[in-house]
């Protein structure tokens, strides 16, 4: 489903190359769960990162379903995260001044649905990830679990191939990140959505199918 090749990317500073991922390889079927594991620094989160056409890659190729991402056209490529790719971020990154509601309505409208449609896919998600009785509430009147179950309830809304996470229980208590950890692996059976997550948790990785481990840009696979 996924296919990296050569995958690398630097950045100059004052003339000085600095390397982040070197020539990164790996396959990632369909509905697999995989988590990449390292120290801070390692690549993780810049892998992360270009996998979600967040960034991109200074050499290499990222096939998506067959498809060099990266050769689209701007329009095409935001177009294509936006239903392929849901998100999950360690701070949740909801808008404060929107209810939980609108937060997971939101890349829906902005792909084109209309607002009843996206209401109402918006509202069946909610109630499956426990939020039935949070709907109305901004980001502020939640707790860090009820914004993490509204950010993954955002994530699915358009239906994605994959989910990215990138540390989604890094803020969270131990009781906490098990019903989230709980959450994303019954998301990804029912959806047969692939997961992908950053993590320092062991614990959490070791709910996954594979571990990536990265070290100095490389990556190791289990």
């Amino acid at each position: 489903m996924i296919k990296a090749n050569a995958l690398s990317k630097s950045f100059f500073l004052d003339k000085q190359e600095i390397q982040i991922l070197r020539e990164i390889d790996f396959e990632i079927k369909e509905g697999e769960r995989i988590a990449i594991c390292g120290e801070s620094g390692a690549g993780k989160s810049t892998l992360l990162q270009i996998i979600g056409a967040l960034d991109k890659p200074s050499s290499g190729v990222l096939l998506f379903e067959g498809i060099n991402i990266f050769s689209l056209s701007e329009f095409k490529l935001a177009r294509w995260r936006n239903t392929a790719l849901g998100f999950v971020f360690q701070f949740h990154h909801l808008l404060p001044e929107f209810s939980a509601l609108e937060n997971v309505m939101t890349p829906a409208l902005i792909y084109g649905s209309c607002n009843s449609e996206a209401k109402q896919k918006a509202t069946r998600l909610l109630e499956q990830v426990g939020l039935r009785k949070r709907l109305k509430h901004k980001p502020g009147e939640l707790s860090g679990g009820e914004q993490q179950r509204v950010a993954l309830a955002r994530a699915l809304i358009m239906q994605p191939r994959a989910v990215l996470a990138d540390e989604p229980t890094g803020n969270l208590d131990s009781t906490t990140s098990d019903e989230i950890t709980d959450l994303l692996l019954e998301c990804n059976q029912e959806f047969n959505t692939t997961l992908l997550l950053v993590t320092h948790s062991q614990r959490l990785a070791q709910r996954m199918d594979r571990i990536f481990f990265m070290d100095n840009g490389r990556l190791q696979k289990s």
